[in-house]
Order: structure tokens, then C-alpha cells, then sequence
């Protein structure tokens, strides 16, 4: 990670470091001077509408998916380089997921013990609620 110049995402997606913001913040929570003093927290951006490294589909899948910036933030570890890796690695994370194409589902019939086991079921129910019902004797 370190000295890398690129956010590999995909093997169709490289993102320059240029392209991505990245800020260090104080981390909160308890950790004494430390946790006070260092600014440890990593705050990731990736402007996905401004981005030149991004194609014209997936500019548009990312847009529809994540919005127009993408944040990723790290504040887990007590180093900065650690958590500068943690960061980009979860944005790059995010990126990727948005991006997946999801095989169209195709219809099938149920099977068999499906439906078996479906109409099983329905007939027991059926069963148990008729056997609560009160008798009428007449």
C-alpha cells in the first residue's frame, strides 16, 4: 500500500490517489493524550461526478448507487498510516460492491417436494385450526 500511486478497485478500475481526497482528523473516544493530540482518524473522498478516471457507465452506476461523493473513514487503529491504508481500502471496497452487475434472475418452476411439502404444511394448519374450533352438537 504504501508508495502506491493508484486505488486499484477492479481490473477495469484504477483510481490515481490524485483523485481522492484525504483528510486526518482527531480520533474520538477514550485513549488518553494520545487519542487527543494525534490526528490518527482518516477521512476518505472520491468525487465520483468530477472523476476522470471513471467511464461514462460507471459514472452512472456509481451515481445511482452511492451518490455523487463517496466517503470512506478509519479511526481504528492508533497509527496513521494504518488507518490511511484501512480508509482506502474500504472506499475501494465500497466502489466495488456498487459496481457488481448482478446476474438477471431467471423464473423456475418449484419443485416437486417444494410443492409437496408446501401443500403438507397448508393441510396441517388447516387441521389445527379446526380442531380448536368448538363442537356443535345438535
Amino acid at each position: 500500500m504504501e508508495g502506491r500511486e493508484v486505488l486499484e478497485v477492479s481490473r477495469s478500475l484504477r483510481i490515481p490517489l490524485s483523485e481522492i481526497t484525504i483528510r486526518a482528523t482527531t480520533s474520538s473516544g477514550p485513549g488518553g493524550q494520545h487519542a487527543n493530540r494525534s490526528q490518527t482518524r482518516i477521512d476518505v473522498r472520491f468525487d465520483v461526478a468530477g472523476s476522470a478516471s471513471l467511464g461514462p457507465r460507471q459514472r452512472a452506476r456509481l451515481l445511482e448507487r452511492l451518490g455523487p461523493v463517496v466517503q470512506a473513514v478509519a479511526g481504528d487503529e492508533r497509527s496513521q498510516a494504518r488507518n490511511r491504508q484501512l480508509a482506502l481500502d474500504r472506499l475501494a471496497a465500497k466502489l466495488a460492491d456498487a459496481l457488481k452487475v448482478d446476474a438477471p434472475r431467471r423464473a423456475t418452476r418449484p419443485t416437486l417436494g417444494s410443492v409437496t411439502r408446501r401443500l403438507d404444511s397448508k393441510r396441517r394448519q388447516s387441521q389445527r385450526k379446526q380442531q380448536r374450533r368448538p363442537t356443535h352438537d345438535d
